[in-house]
């Protein structure tokens, strides 16, 4: 072990061991709970009353001797602190990560090496244009960081829901983000990229224009949090305690599957329940409905780095899993929500920088701004240095260096010396040898001029973009084209319409001229629009579809927390409703019964059945399924209620699954609904296009099977007549 002067430490090096619970018993000590405690002032003192400010006399006025008023109002006035320029908006939780086999080949972390410890995480997601108020459900990037406390320091894995990005180099970040943010003259549109400064930037570089894609497609708007994918975006190193260095790119894999919303739902759900993945996050772990992903890694030697038409370093490009296979390795839970949103949630900082022993960075352009950003940004929204103090922030490893004062200190350090090297400390803390956990950066080689350039790898601008529409199925390609005509149809500007359409061409010409169809402009000639960059090496492998960028791959054998709501009136079969619900709930669904008002409903058999949530507080667009029960009486209730009518029309509209038994099958044609019944999938029940009909001869758990095995699909993209349906 390496020492100072005068070493007088001994030579066993400080070692931790962390568990699921490390992270919340460190958090303990800083946690406050009133139950059963008096007010008091920040200084402890008891309050007496604090429902008036100190006055001369009863209408007097309000004497400046008033402690606790002004310390009160002190504090209100100084609650706020800058937003986050980007993720402001965002949603975290804790949990554990553990790997299922040690990855000593691969990486000397500690976090990689013992299948027997769970890590604790805290992990952040977020939209990246929109302003902390602003709704869940628009159309951005997620943001999807994970901060690992690990025995060796903190790891943050920060990345997005999307593999690629914008821009290929840090410094064109804060012209990207000027784009994208609210116009400066208006502030306006919020948390959207539909105008003209958003698309002006797009349509003049050409680099953007794979993960243009990306954010038009069906992975912008997710159905849940907890069903979106995650990536590390840039390309990192594994190095063994060999000193062995491989290329890595990190996944989070859902194992609810990828799902999303549509556009017309996720427009409603911003104004109907502007909170809906936040609200879908906290209620699925406090039910119990922990989220899980697994870690996947594609790992590239350094051999091979060369290898592909492509290069690694370029984060608006991915590696396509047929080229480089994906290795499960581990999986994330989520188990538990914050204690309170702004000290965790919203003090927590990330930063590329903290990483252990194992893992290190590479030359991608884009990384290594972050890696100065990060850092820089907390300095201005968490207005000092000592931003790593904060509870959530502080890692579970022991914390020693010279670090001194700013701002809002609060650790007490001990000793004479605060620098190094020293004798008065005896040396201490003295640096660490490698073999004592010591970080080491991996010597990768450098050299070249000094210059302001790209290899011509990160030149070809649209080969990836065309590999991520071919690999799109038919229905996710017809929501892509819409969102593009919908974003550029809010375009004024004819000329960045037509100059977008000309990157769109590169790409592929019938999607082109398919969003040129809904724009009002043409698609230019291929001699006025000669192709950006260069084209790539046609002697490296490649792939023409990647079964991995299509969502239509994604698991769909599970109802797990999917949300189902049960429209019902007085009159209701009660007792089918009540085999139905346990059947799903059985399933990990969450059945809601859904009536005209709060309260009970009594059914046509005299049976009580209470009502989760009235008609007027809800909509189709916060639930996955909806089901209609049998009873004349309640029938024909919902049938006089253009509401229900709506909701299940809505619903139909949006390819959800809707099931409906006896008498309900007539509130399916009210709502406009086709009236084709299709084959029949067990005796009374038949089913088509996600739509489940039962006669009331059949047994509800026949009913509940097939209704089962429609929502697990997600939608049912399927459907001929849903442009049709007025909803």
């Amino acid at each position: 072990m390496k020492r100072g002067p005068n070493h007088i430490m001994s030579d066993q090096p400080e070692t931790i061991s962390v568990d699921e619970h490390s992270k919340g018993r460190a958090l303990e000590p800083f946690r406050e709970d009133p139950q059963g405690q008096y007010l008091t002032t920040n200084q402890g003192l008891r309050v007496n009353h604090t429902d008036d400010s100190l006055k001369a006399g009863e209408r007097g006025p309000t004497l400046l001797e008033d402690f606790h008023l002004r310390e009160k109002i002190t504090h209100f006035d100084h609650e706020r602190i800058p937003e986050r320029v980007v993720h402001a908006r965002g949603s975290a939780a804790h949990g554990y990560f553990q790997v299922y086999e040690p990855l000593a080949d691969l990486s000397r972390a500690a976090v990689f090496n013992d299948p027997s410890v769970k890590t604790p995480v805290f992990v952040r997601f977020s939209t990246v244009a929109g302003s902390r108020g602003s709704a869940d459900t628009a159309r951005d990037v997620r943001g999807f960081a994970v901060k690992f406390y690990t025995q060796e320091g903190i790891w943050d894995l920060v990345g997005n829901n999307m593999p690629v990005f914008f821009i290929q180099d840090a410094i064109k970040f804060p012209d990207l983000i000027h784009a994208v943010k609210p116009e400066p003259d208006s502030e306006m549109p919020q948390a959207a990229t539909a105008h003209d400064t958003a698309w002006d930037f797009f349509s003049l570089v050409p680099e953007s224009t794979h993960m243009v894609l990306w954010v038009m497609s069906d992975r912008a708007i997710p159905r849940s949090l907890r069903m979106m994918e995650g990536f590390g975006v840039h390309t990192f190193r594994l190095v063994n305690a060999q000193g062995v260095s491989r290329f890595v790119k990190f996944h989070w894999k859902p194992l609810l599957g990828m799902h999303s919303l549509v556009w017309d739902e996720a427009q409603k759900l911003a104004g109907k329940d502007p909170d809906f993945h936040r609200r879908d996050l906290w209620e699925a772990i406090e039910s119990g409905s922990y989220p899980e992903w697994e870690l996947g890694m594609q790992v590239l030697e350094e051999a091979d780095e060369f290898k592909f038409p492509f290069d690694i370093l370029d984060p608006t490009k991915l590696w396509p899993e047929e080229l480089v296979p994906m290795r499960r390795v581990g999986k994330l839970t989520l188990n538990r929500n914050p204690d309170s949103f702004f000290a965790e949630t919203e003090q927590v900082a990330f930063h590329l920088g903290h990483v252990v022993p194992g893992i290190d960075v590479t030359n991608d352009p884009l990384l290594q701004g972050r890696l100065f950003s990060y850092l820089d940004t907390q300095l201005s929204r968490l207005g000092s240095p000592n931003f790593a103090e904060l509870p959530i922030n502080r890692p579970l490893a022991p914390v020693h260096n010279n670090q001194r004062d700013a701002q809002m200190r609060s650790t007490i350090n001990k000793g004479k010396a605060s620098y190094y090297p020293n004798s008065v400390g005896g040396g201490c803390p003295m640096t660490a040898p490698e073999s004592a956990g010591g970080y080491v950066s991996y010597p990768a080689p450098v050299e070249g001029p000094k210059v302001r350039a790209r290899t011509d790898a990160f030149r070809d601008y649209f080969s990836q973009a065309t590999l991520f529409w071919k690999s799109l199925s038919a229905p996710e390609q017809d929501h892509l084209v819409a969102a593009c005509r919908f974003e550029l149809g809010k375009v004024g500007s004819t000329a960045i319409r037509q100059r977008m359409l000309g990157q769109f061409a590169h790409v592929d010409a019938t999607l082109a001229q398919r969003v040129a169809a809904g724009i009002g402009v043409a698609v230019p000639a291929e001699k006025d629009n000669p192709r950006p960059g260069v084209a790539p090496a046609a002697v490296k492998p490649t792939v023409e579809r990647s079964a991995a960028l299509s969502m239509e791959h994604t698991a769909k054998d599970s109802i797990k927390s999917r949300k189902v709501a049960v429209l019902a009136a007085d009159g209701v079969r009660t007792a089918a409703v009540l085999a139905v619900k346990e059947a799903l709930t059985a399933r990990g669904a969450v059945v809601e019964v859904i009536g005209p008002w709060l309260g009970t409903l009594t059914g046509a058999d005299g049976g009580q059945l209470a009502v989760d949530r009235g008609l007027l507080t809800v909509a189709s667009v916060m639930y996955d399924a909806v089901f209609v029960p049998g009873g004349q009486a309640a029938v024909d209730a919902l049938w006089g209620e253009g509401d229900a009518r709506h909701f299940v029309a809505e619903a139909y509209k949006h390819g959800k699954a809707i099931g409906a038994q006896a008498e309900g099958v007539a509130l399916l044609g009210a709502a406009g609904l086709p009236a084709s019944a299709g084959p029949e999938a067990a005796p009374g029940v038949s089913a088509v296009q996600g739509v489940v009909r039962a006669t009331a001869a059949a047994t509800p758990q026949a009913f509940a099977d097939a209704f089962a095995e429609a929502i697990a699909q997600h939608r049912h993209w399927n459907r001929a007549q849903e442009a049709a349906v007025s909803a």
